[in-house]
């Protein structure tokens, strides 16, 4: 009965030793892949000048042409305030990172043709680490300052992150893909204005 005993006991912690395995690493993720595409947000148009007078209508010049029929004017293009290249750490990874300002004032961290691994947690981070490649690299995020700027939406694609009104964004000099499940860097780049 001892030995019958011993094998149920082993048996019970090898099966709380692989649902734990299993919820903290995640294998299957090895496997999933999602993509997202998300268009450059438009801020909204900006108001457009009356053209109608204010006094009493009077005759028109000679010269004048017929006004174009007043319509909303088109949203201002983006501006681009800084923009880097994503290096692989963890996972192979690639991918073009911009941070734009809209016309209305409000910034985005945008992901451009992301291609890398789907993990547990994955994160995107501001940060003011360096981007080093190779190991060195993987760790080095958390070690200072960082801004999470949320979940990262998918694996592939082009997505838009919000970037609070507050955030200074000279204190940042970098952006990672962050696992935080395991405290290291998927992919980085540095910023550059």
């Amino acid at each position: 009965m001892g030995k019958r005993a011993a094998i149920l006991a082993g048996l019970f912690v090898a099966a709380i030793a692989v649902a734990v395995g299993l919820y903290l690493f995640r294998p299957w993720r090895i496997f999933t892949s999602s993509t997202v595409t998300e268009d450059i947000p438009s801020a909204a148009p900006l108001p457009v000048p009356s053209q109608e007078p204010t006094a009493e209508p009077s005759a028109p010049a000679a010269s004048a042409t017929p006004d174009a029929p007043a319509g909303p004017a088109a949203p201002a293009a983006p501006r681009e305030l800084a923009t880097g290249q994503l290096i692989s750490h963890e996972h192979a990874s690639s991918g073009t990172v911009r941070i734009l300002e809209l016309a209305d004032g409000s910034r985005i961290l945008r992901l451009e043709g992301l291609d890398t691994s789907d993990g547990p947690d994955l994160k995107v981070w501001l940060s003011d680490a360096p981007v080093i490649e190779g190991l060195a690299g993987w760790h080095v995020f958390d070690d200072g300052a960082y801004l999470d700027l949320g979940a990262l939406k998918a694996n592939k694609g082009d997505q838009n992150y919000e970037i609070p009104a507050a955030a200074v964004l000279d204190d940042y000099t970098s952006v990672s893909i962050w696992c935080a499940r395991f405290a290291v860097s998927f992919a980085a780049a540095e910023l550059k204005t």
